[in-house]
């Protein structure tokens, strides 16, 4: 066989799609677990908090684990807010980290008693409207930003996210003209970073701004904590060296001030590695001197390759024992979608491919499923769990052609 047989080392690849179907999003409970507990332990501080950022996937049996890990949650609109508390996170257990809500969005957190942090000026002011006298938190855009792509810079002077440095005193002067009280600031500079500096500096720069905000009683430092998507040739981010940098800047802030609760709120990090997408070849040709292994995942499955230019590992597993051959030249993996840019990955080097072959995209429980789409009138695929058990549980039924018509 070349590469891998079985999915995680667990559950033979073949098998898992004759049973639920191509393609398929597998999940491992123990590596969803290991992660949810390096985040947890990141820092000594004993007034520390973690907030998984949901939207990096909200299936409802993730969220349970997440949440019998303890950890926190972030919602991004009413729907992951209530995907929450279907999952069992109480209320104060939620922040609403919203970007241009509805006035129904933010009466929905306060009809809940969900905590609310705004994103702007304006905000505020519609918040104040409708919850004279409560609590807020303030995004704060820190005018430093980090991530892999444009698209993913959540900071700095272009992004559209939180309240210019410089706007602070006049949210302070809204806030106490709706009698609200400032208990928290947050910010995120963005996604995927892999060196510490640029997290540590913007941490310093909002823990700066806490020091003339004494009803501050919570500082969210964000998340954007990368994974190695090139198992080869990119390093994990060093936790150890991250968790001692900001464990010491906190603590010589709290003996210098005043006691705070710190929190974060990584989403990728949590769910990322413990996912896998199964998917199945379905042509191989060579137009022009270009060799296309087609396959039945397109980007209405998986869409960071289109939108973000991200790259997948990716694992062949025939489906009958032959010998190892490798094309002569790299070749693109694509989906069967009706559009040019449906390209999973480019240039890749990979094994020979025949039909009926299986594929694993590696490291696709973040953002996978959570933005996969019905274009082209495509079924969305199952998702299953291979709990610490040995058992595989059905977590969401694949889509039928029903379900297109219903409602």
């Amino acid at each position: 066989m070349v590469f891998e047989e079985l999915v995680f080392g667990k559950q033979p690849v073949h098998e898992l799609l004759r049973k639920y179907g191509s393609p398929l999003y597998v999940y491992d409970e123990e590596i969803l677990r290991k992660r949810c507990r390096e985040m947890k332990n990141l820092i000594k501080y004993p007034n520390f908090r973690v907030n998984y950022s949901a939207k990096a996937n909200t299936n409802v049996e993730l969220l349970k684990i997440i949440m019998s890990e303890d950890l926190d949650v972030d919602g991004m609109s009413p729907g992951e807010m209530y995907l929450e508390m279907k999952a069992g996170f109480t209320t104060d257990r939620i922040t609403f980290i919203g970007n241009n809500v509805t006035q129904d969005e933010l009466q929905f957190a306060v009809d809940h008693g969900i905590l609310v942090s705004v994103d702007s000026l304006s905000q505020l002011h519609l918040l104040g409207k409708i919850n004279r006298g409560g609590r807020v938190c303030l995004r704060i855009n820190p005018g430093i930003g980090a991530g892999h792509h444009d698209k993913v810079i959540t900071g700095g002077k272009k992004a559209k996210f939180g309240i210019a440095r410089e706007d602070l005193q006049l949210a302070q002067e809204i806030a106490a003209n709706y009698d609200m009280t400032i208990i928290g600031l947050n910010h995120h500079i963005g996604s995927l970073f892999l060196e510490s500096q640029a997290y540590l500096e913007a941490a310093a720069s909002i823990l700066e701004l806490a020091v003339d905000l004494p009803s501050v009683e919570m500082v969210d430092l964000g998340g954007g904590f990368g994974i190695p998507y090139k198992h080869n040739e990119e390093p994990r981010l060093d936790l150890t060296e991250l968790g001692n940098e900001l464990d010491k800047m906190v603590q010589d802030w709290t003996a210098s001030h005043r006691p705070i609760q710190i929190r974060i709120e990584p989403g990728r990090y949590v769910v990322a590695e413990c996912g896998a997408l199964l998917g199945t070849v379905t042509a191989v040709k060579e137009n022009y001197n270009t060799c296309f292994v087609g396959t039945d995942i397109g980007f209405n499955t998986l869409v960071r390759p289109v939108m973000y230019d991200s790259y997948h590992e990716i694992s062949i597993v025939p489906q009958e024992d032959r010998l190892y051959e490798k094309y002569n030249k790299p070749v693109y993996v694509v989906g069967q979608i009706c559009e040019s840019g449906d390209i999973l990955a480019h240039d890749r080097i990979l094994p020979r491919c025949q039909e009926g072959d299986a594929l694993i995209v590696h490291d696709t429980g973040a953002y996978g499923f959570v933005m996969a789409s019905n274009y082209n009138s495509r079924l969305l695929p199952a998702e299953i769990l291979l709990t610490k058990d040995g058992e595989i549980r059905l977590i969401r039924k694949a889509q039928t052609l029903e379900d297109l018509w219903q409602g």
